[in-house]
């Protein structure tokens, strides 16, 4: 007997219709649905592109405006560099000033410490602690104090140089990363949708923690901007406290320079003088000599002489009445003379004693003219050592202004 295969049910043409119709509702209301999220997705795209174009031109403007402050920042910082490195320049120069005005120094120093070495050679009477030595030692006391001046400043100015590079260093460093980040901002801000070697780059939508505020960021640059102004200002106030300083100490040193000068001359001339009297009173006490010689042989002969007493005792009378200056005085032996004319004897015994008297003038004449004779070589001595030794090598003196 076969087997009944069993039909599938079968449903009524209500069901079909409902079946039908709630398809066609289906399919209307997901239709419906996908119309509206395509126009929404339509106004969204749009949107967006709107947002996005607004937001990339905002961010061209804002780097734009970055730019702009970085070359306005990099400008001052230009500008700044630019007179401290000058300052720097001239300040070196007035270092180099202060070197050479310091070395100028050495060649007087040493001419006034020779010249008071070489005035310990004089001697006797001569050896005086004068005007000229009084002077000498002012100098050298002046010379050392300039130089010690000049080396305080010459630090301050050393010290001065050192600042400035520094403010230097921080501007240059400044304005080298100006230069980077313009160059970065450049870039950035040439960058658009169509450029190649444009990327997703991961981890870089952040705030870096050691970066700063724009407001710093523009105290950072005018920190270094002031900073380089004063050390500028005070560079500025230095020079012209160095130009004061040269001029000051080179017044100073020809000022003293004129008056040791002036001293030695005054002093040479002083001595001339001295010596050229010394010569005079020599000339006189060596004519004085020769004529107390004669006066002694005349003597002698006079004793030896015993003839004609009384021609001898005019003769003598007449004689007598040559004797030059202070000896011509009326003395016993011209009383004598004039009176005694009949007493030859005792006219001898007077003659006598009158010989022994001019001997010991004459030996008193020679003392004087060996005395003479010494000091004067004592003030030659002394002219050669200030007019030869010391004025000839002190012409090579040199006070410049530098």
């Amino acid at each position: 007997m076969a087997k009944l295969i069993q039909a599938p049910p079968k449903f009524t043409p209500p069901e079909w219709h409902t079946s039908n119709f709630i398809k066609y509702n289906n399919a209307e209301g997901q239709r419906s649905r996908s119309e509206r999220l395509i126009d929404e997705s339509r106004r969204l795209i749009e949107e967006v592109d709107k947002t996005t174009r607004r937001s990339q031109r905002d961010v061209n403007k804002k780097i734009d405006q970055r730019l702009e402050d970085i070359n306005f920042w990099k400008s001052e910082l230009a500008i700044k560099l630019s007179e401290i490195t000058d300052e720097i320049d001239t300040l070196l120069e007035y270092k180099a000033r202060l070197e050479k005005a310091l070395q100028a120094c050495d060649e007087p120093l040493a001419i006034s410490q020779t010249c008071l070495i070489n005035r310990e050679s004089r001697v006797s009477i001569d050896l005086v602690h004068d005007l000229v030595e009084k002077e000498l030692f002012k100098e050298v006391e002046v010379i050392q104090g300039v130089q010690a001046l000049l080396k305080r400043t010459l630090e301050q100015t050393v010290e001065q140089i050192r600042l400035n590079r520094s403010a230097k260093y921080y501007l240059e460093k400044d304005l080298k990363d100006k230069a980077i980040a313009r160059d970065i901002d450049s870039l950035c801000a040439e960058l658009n949708n169509n450029t190649s070697g444009i990327s997703f780059r991961a981890n870089v939508v952040r705030i870096d923690s050691n970066s700063v505020t724009p407001h710093d960021w523009a105290l950072f640059s005018n920190a270094n901007i002031k900073k380089a102004e004063r050390e500028k200002n005070s560079s500025i106030t230095l020079r012209a406290g160095i130009d004061g300083v040269l001029k000051q100490t080179a017044d100073d040193m020809q000022t003293q320079c004129n008056a040791v000068n002036l001293s030695f001359r005054e002093r040479v001339a002083e001595m001339k003088d001295a010596k050229n009297k010394l010569e005079k009173h020599l000339d006189k006490v060596q004519s004085e000599i020769s004529s107390q010689e004669k006066n002694i042989i005349e003597l002698r002969r006079a004793i030896e002489d015993k003839n004609g007493p009384m021609m001898v005792s005019q003769s003598r009378l007449g004689e007598r009445t040559e004797r030059p200056n202070v000896e011509l005085c009326r003395d016993p032996v011209q009383y004598r003379l004039i009176d005694e004319v009949n007493e030859i004897q005792t006219n001898v015994n007077n003659l006598v004693a009158t010989l022994a008297c001019a001997e010991a003038e004459l030996k008193g004449l020679t003392r004087n003219q060996l005395l003479l004779e010494e000091d004067i070589q004592v003030k030659s001595n002394s002219l050669f050592i200030d007019e030869v030794q010391c004025m000839q090598i002190r012409e090579a003196i040199s006070i410049n202004y530098f």
